[in-house]
């Protein structure tokens, strides 16, 4: 495999000789030319023949669920500020990806798993949703047979990522609903905003999980694309095949 230093110099001794008899460079010099072996080799994949494990026969009244979103196998590089034309393509930079933690899901593909047949008549999904997949979410929730209602909860990270627009620092807990709210209801004054530091990668905070718990204390519930098993929660996933094949 070619270091990232060989793959720079491989681009930047590629030339074309245009209709002038004029050497030029073949395109513009980018980072996505530049890492795409090393961005090809740290990428998560499935292992399992089909998307993802099948579903259980349970039925459910809570549904939450993280999934694993897709950018289009989308970097960010670490330019230290440094503009991208000014940028030394040469250094070992740091580059992350969300493909590079798990394997990732396109929309297209999220809306086969067949969530509607966990879910009982009267159910609530609460789902994660980054910022750019807002729509992508309300759009994957009507396809598993949900009706959006609202923000359930706003999530401070405490700490910034830069964004085209505004600095970034909350994720959105969206929830709809199936048939009616689930009964008998427990507090009703959870708050929607919530702060808490961000801790790895696309962990969630457990006040969001304990937030639900005690708005439906008595429900049957499932966290889906989980990765680790919780008391009073039955789980789905990748990471928790184990402990699901095991039930």
């Amino acid at each position: 495999m070619k270091s990232i230093k060989q793959n720079y110099s491989l681009f930047e001794n590629e030339k074309i000789i245009d209709g002038n008899n004029h050497e030029q460079s073949r395109g513009r010099l980018t980072g996505y030319k530049i890492y795409n072996a090393e961005q090809d080799r740290l990428t998560k994949r499935n292992d399992l023949p089909d998307l993802y494990p099948d579903l259980p026969e349970k039925k459910f009244d809570i549904i939450y669920a993280d999934p694993p979103w897709d950018y289009n196998g989308k970097m960010q590089f670490d330019k230290s500020s440094t503009s991208a034309d000014k940028m030394d393509w040469k250094k070992n930079i740091f580059i992350s990806s969300a493909s590079f933690k798990y394997p990732t899901l396109k929309t297209k593909e999220l809306k086969k798993i067949p969530i509607l047949e966990i879910a009982k008549n009267d159910c609530l999904l609460f789902m994660w949703v980054t910022s750019p997949h807002l729509s992508q979410g309300i759009e994957l929730g009507t396809s598993w047979g949900f009706e959006y209602k609202t923000v359930a909860f706003v999530w401070d990270k405490m700490v910034h990522n830069p964004g085209q627009y505004t600095l970034s620092y909350c994720e959105l807990c969206l929830v709809f609903k199936r048939g009616r709210i689930p009964t008998p209801r427990g507090t009703r004054n959870e708050k929607q905003l919530l702060h808490a530091p961000r801790g790895a990668h696309s962990v969630k905070p457990s006040e969001v999980r304990e937030a639900i718990e005690r708005m439906f204390p008595s429900q049957d519930k499932i966290e889906l694309f989980a990765r680790q098993k919780f008391c009073n929660w039955d789980v789905w996933g990748l990471d928790v095949r184990e402990v699901y094949e095991d039930a």
